[in-house]
């Protein structure tokens, strides 16, 4: 075992047998310039700066897979998804910052790729530009939005999405409601999933599972991203070299990156990842503030908050963490409300002095609102604790009872907002829970610990 750890660390360092297979993956990019001529670029910051973009290519998939993963009709030559990725200069971190596909953007002036007609700067949606003028032109679109400076240009398709996730052996996602989606195919009962390269392409391209839209289908994404982060750490792909070439050849083998972008950038991203964690990465979206900007001729867009964009690519910019700094968090149960928009209030069922403190104060630190004023319940010989609550609070009481194994749930009518915990001689502490939805909570940036199943 100590032979087969030492050699794999050789093979995926930076010495000549690392390099050599970087290289033989190297061969077979398909290369893409869309740096070519460009001027007036921003200034270059600290890291390295990558723009992701996931098209809708779908020209290499069967027509059986097409049909079972509902990916029929014409593809539309735009960009899918569009994620912003920083890797830290000190190779430690790694920051996705996704932007939505129908931010309100304004093009420069260019050159049709299909038709070769010449265009004055004109707004469109953001993933326009990729059929407009290829990579080439959502280059620079990104940057003249963002004032980043984009270091590397790397494209997936579906194709390579779907194999990527096969070859790492399925990726385990965990939800705390049912996922339909008509369009897509989606269909997910509550629990965790270990979803192949097919569901996992549903996953990421659901649309209407809810209410959120484009916007609940960035954070699955971002989701997915931390779960196949973890999958790829925790399964000893980044130390095992014969699976390691197999998932990069097969990721490699079928996306577009820039000329840039050769063996000395992937053996340094190769050395980060081998010590990456799911806690390493940190995920956003850009700022909205308004959802339905109309614009004449385009129709909705999704308006940015331009002074919280500015101040969130600025950090990018100054290599700077997105998430706030704060005591490492244990790795939580989700739930389907976040537990700082439910309010509890404790009572000490039992003759345990301070037992009722205990559990407001277990209960405050994974993130409820309890009142901070526990009291004595009228009977003192509770064996069992109990959650009541209002049937019209149902949600909140079971994802509060998350929080306190073999608790009873008890609806009482007319109780209200707040929910009453009652501890019981049963109580043996507080699980962490965390909001499935991680938005609901106060940041709009979470790391990859939070949000991979528990």
């Amino acid at each position: 075992m100590r032979v087969a750890t030492t050699l794999s660390m050789v093979v995926l360092g930076s010495g000549a047998i690392g390099h050599a297979l970087m290289t033989s993956l190297d061969t077979g990019i398909d290369r893409v310039d869309p740096f070519k001529d460009m001027k007036n670029r921003p200034e270059a910051g600290h890291g390295m700066n990558i723009l992701l973009v996931g098209t809708d290519g779908r020209d290499k998939i069967t027509q059986a897979d097409k049909e079972r993963y509902r990916l029929g009709g014409a593809p539309c030559h735009c960009t899918d998804t569009v994620m912003l990725v920083h890797i830290s200069e000190n190779r430690e971190r790694a920051s996705i910052v996704s932007l939505p596909r129908d931010s309100y953007a304004e093009v420069p002036a260019h050159t049709d790729q299909t038709t070769g007609k010449q265009h004055d700067a004109h707004p469109v949606k953001l993933n326009a530009a990729y059929a407009e003028g290829g990579p080439h032109l959502t280059v620079r679109t990104v940057e003249h939005m963002t004032k980043v400076k984009i270091d590397h240009y790397l494209e997936v398709d579906f194709t390579s999405f779907m194999k990527t996730v096969d070859a790492v052996g399925g990726v385990k996602i965990c939800t705390v409601r049912p996922m339909n989606d008509s369009y897509t195919g989606l269909n997910l009962p509550a629990g965790n999933h270990q979803l192949t390269g097919g569901q996992a392409l549903q996953y990421v391209r659901s649309r209407h599972i809810d209410g959120a839209s484009d916007l609940g289908r960035m954070q699955r994404q971002q989701r997915f991203l931390a779960a196949l982060i973890s999958r790829v750490t925790d399964s000893g792909v980044m130390l095992n070299p014969v699976k390691f070439r197999q998932v990069s050849a097969t990721l490699l083998g079928s996306v577009r990156a820039d000329k840039g972008f050769g063996t000395p950038e992937m053996v340094a991203l190769g050395q980060a990842m081998r010590g990456f964690t799911p806690a390493s990465s940190e995920f956003t979206s850009v700022p909205v503030g308004d959802m339905s900007h109309p614009v004449k001729g385009i129709g909705s867009t999704v308006k940015w908050d331009e002074p919280k964009a500015v101040e969130l690519f600025r950090a990018l910019r100054d290599d700077r963490p997105l998430a706030p700094y704060g005591p490492k968090r244990k790795r939580a149960a989700p739930v389907d409300v976040a537990p700082q928009q439910i309010r509890v209030h404790v009572e000490n069922g039992t003759a345990v002095d301070g037992l009722g403190s205990r559990v407001d104060k277990a209960l405050k630190a994974t993130g409820f609102n309890t009142t901070g004023a526990p009291g004595n319940a009228a009977s003192r010989d509770v064996r069992r604790t109990v959650v009541s609550y209002d049937p019209r609070w149902n949600r909140s009481a079971k994802s509060l009872a998350v929080a306190l194994p073999g608790a009873e749930l008890r609806a009482v009518k007319g109780q209200g907002p707040t929910l009453r915990v009652t501890a019981g001689t049963d109580f043996r502490g507080v699980t962490p829970v965390r909001a499935d939805d991680p938005y609901q909570g106060e940041s709009g940036v979470v790391t990859g610990d939070q949000v991979v199943c528990p």
